[in-house]
């Protein structure tokens, strides 16, 4: 384990130094220069911060405070010849983790070491077991994902391929809106999850090859609220978001959509950015049913329908990096496509 020990004089580095080689596993860092101290810390994650009181340039209490920036948790062990109670109080507040008084003695500082070292080593063993458990936790939100989605697919006449392509889509369309990766990606996750709802609808409605009757089509829209039931029952955050993209990526921006006739930004992002890569990729792809769209053809429907049936700002997001969205569309085939190219 790492220990920075920073005194501005060299002799009372020294003896730290040789006091803290005493202790197991540890490698002491000594510095004169409180700012070079400083510099060293913030790139090398160091287990303790040894520091004195009074330096020169920045001062103990300053050192700790931009540490603390950086290691919120790791311990801090100022060694001070004063005893004045507002300037400790003043050290507490700015991060120091307690006081070693001057002269030093070896007992003292070498349990005191000991000690905030045990402390560090449990924290960062606790932090590491958090992240294996959260990680963990991740992995089966993306299995029920997965698994739900294939599920779906049993019953939906739509293609895995086309699951895949308008996932991303959205997250190019999240990633030209100025989203963060973080949401760039859980839209990514999310998304393949949208029509989930259709596992509620009867197969002579889902899979009617022509078109449907108003009152079949009545039916048909209540896949949007089963998705959201399904999907929203579940306490996991991903399916939580899934949950809103499947209640929402079937209303339009002028508020003509449904379930729900909800209008511009009443309409969750997520919903908004899914409607148009859906549309898109629905259009240009071949069902029983339909043949596929030109690209042409569906690029000017979604143009045409800015503003009314889609948000004007993911359209143009859409659009922004076409050559991708061409890309995508060629690097997620569907079956029959691949299964034609390979004969």
């Amino acid at each position: 384990m790492k220990v920075v020990i920073v005194d501005d004089v060299q002799l009372n580095v020294s003896l730290l130094k040789a006091l803290v080689a005493r202790l197991p596993d540890v490698e002491p860092v000594c510095f004169t220069d409180s700012r070079q101290a400083l510099d060293w810390s913030l790139a090398n994650d160091p287990d303790l911060l040894i520091v004195d009181f009074m330096m020169p340039g920045l001062s103990g209490t300053e050192l700790t405070q931009r540490f603390r920036q950086r290691y919120p948790d790791t311990p801090v062990l100022m060694v001070t010849a004063n005893h004045e109670l507002e300037l400790r109080y003043d050290a507490l507040n700015q991060g120091v983790t307690d006081f070693l008084n001057k002269p030093i003695n070896s007992t003292e500082l070498l349990a005191r070491a000991r000690n905030m070292l045990a402390l560090n080593r449990n924290h960062k063993h606790l932090a590491e077991e958090v992240r294996k458990a959260t990680e963990q936790l991740v992995a089966q939100e993306r299995e029920t994902i997965f698994c739900l989605a294939r599920a779906a697919e049993y019953r939906d006449p739509e293609t895995g391929a086309h699951i895949l392509r308008m996932a991303h889509y959205s997250r190019q369309i999240a990633q030209h809106l100025g989203l963060s990766e973080s949401q760039q990606d859980l839209l990514l996750q999310a998304a393949p999850m949208h029509d989930i709802g259709k596992v509620g609808i009867a197969d002579m409605i889902l899979l009617k090859p022509g078109r449907l009757t108003p009152e079949e089509f009545a039916v048909m829209k209540q896949h949007a609220t089963i998705g959201y039931e399904i999907l929203n029952a579940n306490s996991a955050s991903l399916l939580k978001v899934a949950a809103e993209i499947a209640y929402t990526h079937h209303e339009k921006f002028d508020g003509s959509g449904y379930p729900r006739g909800l209008k511009g930004e009443d309409i969750p992002l997520f919903g908004r950015i899914v409607a148009a890569a859906d549309v898109f990729d629905a259009l240009t792809s071949e069902r029983p049913y339909k043949k596929a769209w030109s690209v042409e053809d569906a690029s000017r429907l979604l143009r045409e329908g800015s503003g009314a049936h889609f948000d004007p700002a993911c359209v143009t997001a859409f659009f922004a990096d076409f050559s991708e969205i061409l890309a995508i569309k060629t690097r997620f085939l569907d079956e029959d496509t691949i299964a034609a190219a390979l004969d």
